[in-house]
């Protein structure tokens, strides 16, 4: 009896690709009555949630504990408390400082959003105009009546005026809203135009498209173009670009985890949630208690937060910005690698 058949070798393991591509999106077209209500019962929703997001947000913004600063005596600075508090219940968090210099460090870093100054004279208003003109009046309206009640009329001086491309203060705002929006369309385009991608390739798109649009964005918005942010032409490309990563890593997320569903959420979460508590059109204390903490972990809110800083206001919010949003793509990249994984170990085995 031959033995040949016992020579030849056992077959071995299919190796285990460590970079298999995604498959394409799964086609279940719906019919019937299910297919004639579903996009209706979906966009309604998502309509639903984005006007009650924005009409809570701003349909009457007041402030809630705005930092302010005081120099004064002790007396005076409670006067003002009091005063303040009358015009505006729970609108201010009145901080004393010791003299005009500190004050000012403060306003200047956005420590504090004003300094009203005591002493002799007309007492002054410090602020700064790149806050916006909604905390502009917000101030002017609020410490103009305290001066009035002593017998005096407030001073005012914008330590740091808004750019002159950038009159209504809005220009953050519209640039992040179309950065996050891009960002969002990545997200959904990649799987549509390429299914077939590796994870490598596709993360290699997403950092391409950061890169790309952050560069736009900072000679669209920058001295080259509108001249709407001042500040480094580096520093604004480079957190535009964060943003813009964060933004399409969390739409690949949610479309890639979701399935069909997760395009929806990605709208709600980035595009709803994330513009109306950016802080780009006011700032966050101004937002309800409910949405004021995605401010501070959300991408938008972070990196609107620290192009303001790089622009204005002596970095603020830089290591914070660009620590919410690194987090961001590196827990994106992860959570599609893991996914690309749980797919890949059933096809080995």
């Amino acid at each position: 009896m031959s033995l040949s058949s016992s020579s030849t070798a056992s077959p071995r393991p299919a190796p285990l690709h460590t970079d298999l591509p995604d498959p394409a999106p799964p086609r279940n077209p719906q019919g019937g009555l299910k297919g004639v209500l579903m996009p209706v019962a979906v966009v309604l929703a998502i309509g639903t949630i984005f006007v009650s997001v924005y009409l809570a947000a701003f349909h009457a913004p007041r402030p809630h504990d705005l930092p302010v600063a005081v120099v004064g005596t002790q007396q005076e600075t409670h006067r003002i408390e009091e005063g303040l508090e009358s015009a505006l219940s729970g609108g201010f968090d009145v901080r004393p400082y010791a003299d005009e210099a500190a004050a000012r460090e403060a306003v200047e870093h956005r420590r504090v959003y004003g300094a009203y100054l005591t002493g002799h004279g007309a007492p002054k208003l410090l602020f700064a105009g790149a806050n916006g003109p909604s905390v502009t009046g917000t101030l002017t309206g609020a410490f103009g009546p305290v001066a009035g009640a002593g017998g005096h009329r407030l001073a005012q001086e914008d330590v740091l005026p808004a750019s002159t491309g950038d009159t209504r203060g809005l220009s953050i705002f519209y640039a992040a809203f179309g950065l996050v929006l891009a960002g969002y369309l990545f997200g959904m385009m990649t799987y549509q135009a390429a299914p077939a991608l590796r994870f490598r390739q596709r993360m290699a798109s997403l950092a391409l498209f950061g890169v790309l649009g952050g560069v736009i964005v900072a000679l669209l918005a920058g001295d080259t173009g509108f001249g709407a942010l001042p500040g480094s032409f580096v520093g604004i490309a480079g957190m535009t670009a964060l943003m813009a990563m964060a933004a399409g890593g969390a739409t690949m997320v949610f479309i890639r985890w979701g399935g069909a569903a997760g395009a929806g959420l990605a709208s709600v979460v980035l595009l709803t949630l994330g513009n109306s508590t950016s802080g780009g059109v006011m700032p966050a204390p101004y937002l309800p208690g409910w949405l004021h903490p995605l401010s501070d972990v959300l991408p938008v809110g972070a990196g609107v937060r620290a192009i303001q800083g790089l622009a204005y206001f002596h970095h603020d919010g830089l290591g914070r910005g660009i620590a919410v949003l690194a987090a961001w793509i590196v827990a994106c990249a992860g959570l599609l690698y893991v996914r690309d994984a749980a797919r890949r170990t059933p096809a080995a085995a």
